[in-house]
């Protein structure tokens, strides 16, 4: 089994185990009695210039503890202040350290939308997602089918929520954009091996249309880096890494800005 096949199990697990506390359609009727959401996070990435969407991460499989000091608010709030546009928060507590509450309390502090960054693998984590506050939720082609991708999107449509559709190469964009993605997001690092290749945005790009929202994510590491995203007509850049390591993240922020 891979790393992504294990946290996909993991989290099918974690889904029957909540479904003890509340069932599906407990969790339904409380996402229904929010309101619709707007999709905010789509519009902050549709802004002029590349947007960036900014990752609350305290650990990962392949580095593990990335951040032994965590204040996730203050985290949250530096990037916000630095001018983030979204913001992503990992719920998925055994390889990194996530947390539902770590996204609860960062949605109700910060006024930028927030991703539910998980492995969704049942549609009982998307209305959860909406409870706790998201704004998004993200859907890995490697693990759904075309089907899967297509009615998860249609449930966040019903609740005004946005899914960040995530490939790796090309036949997983061409699922993507067959499922009627809205946006793409194209991972540098392939999650069954952890191996990353910047190179992989610029080499999927023009497979995905010109009105999808084209976000690239993972190593991506300087202003240069940028740059080049935006050559290649990217919309938007998720980072995680680059700045849980940085000591002064509200400076590093401004730096990859270009500020």
């Amino acid at each position: 089994m891979t790393i992504l096949d294990k946290l996909a199990d993991h989290a099918r697990e974690r889904v029957e185990a909540a479904k003890e506390k509340y069932s599906l359609d407990e969790v339904k009727a409380r996402a229904a009695a929010l309101p619709v959401g707007d999709f905010e996070f789509e519009k902050a990435l549709k802004r002029p210039d590349i947007s960036f969407i900014c990752e609350c991460k305290k650990a990962s499989p392949s580095k593990g503890i990335i951040a032994e000091d965590f204040p996730y608010l203050q985290i949250a709030s530096d990037y916000e202040k630095a001018g983030a546009d979204c913001i992503s928060v990992l719920t998925e507590p055994k390889w990194f350290l996530g947390s539902e509450e770590y996204l609860r309390e960062i949605a109700e502090k910060v006024s930028i939308p927030c991703l539910r960054k998980d492995f969704t693998v049942d549609e009982y984590m998307i209305y959860e997602a909406k409870v706790l506050g998201a704004k998004a939720v993200l859907l890995i082609c490697s693990i759904l089918t075309e089907k899967q991708i297509k009615d998860y999107i249609s449930i966040c449509d019903k609740l005004g929520i946005s899914a960040l559709v995530e490939a790796h190469d090309g036949n997983e964009v061409r699922t993507a954009v067959s499922a009627g993605a809205r946006i793409i997001g194209v991972n540098n690092r392939n999650l069954k091996d952890f191996s990353v290749d910047t190179e992989n945005s610029k080499k999927m790009r023009e497979l995905v249309p010109a009105d999808v929202i084209f976000v690239s994510e993972s190593g991506v590491k300087s202003a240069e880096d940028i740059a080049r995203l935006r050559e290649i007509g990217a919309d938007a850049v998720l980072i995680g890494e680059t700045l849980m390591r940085a000591d002064d993240k509200y400076a590093k922020l401004k730096e990859l800005r270009g500020i």
